[in-house]
């Protein structure tokens, strides 16, 4: 793990593990506007040559803290990023409710997007 670096390409909504010039895993999520700022994760991927490596747990880690970095929270969607934040809760905050059922209704409201 420690030749991969961890990238954040916010226009394509995209935190990515690259090792040896590969993508190697991903999260893919979104910026939540409304009713406040969130990062909103919804897929957690990782190549199948990539996987047992720590590679999701630290794209998991690395999104909280730019979360916390910009001083917003995370609302997760994707089932990796709640399982692993239940398991780190002194990384990772609950998510607020309020914004978990505003990110359930932007990603109902973009189909297409994820």
């Amino acid at each position: 793990m420690s030749e991969t670096e961890i990238r954040d390409d916010r226009a394509a909504g995209r935190l990515e593990a690259v090792g040896d010039g590969e993508v190697t895993g991903r999260i893919e999520y979104f910026v939540l506007d409304a009713p406040r700022r969130a990062l909103v994760p919804v897929h957690t991927i990782v190549e199948p040559a990539h996987e047992g490596k720590g590679i999701a747990g630290a794209l998991a880690r690395e999104l909280y803290a730019v979360a916390a970095r910009e001083g917003i929270p995370v609302a997760p969607l994707c089932p990796y990023v709640v399982k692993w934040a239940e398991r780190h809760p002194d990384e990772a905050p609950a998510a607020d409710p309020e914004l978990l059922d505003a990110a359930e209704a932007w990603l109902a409201a973009h189909p297409g997007r994820f």
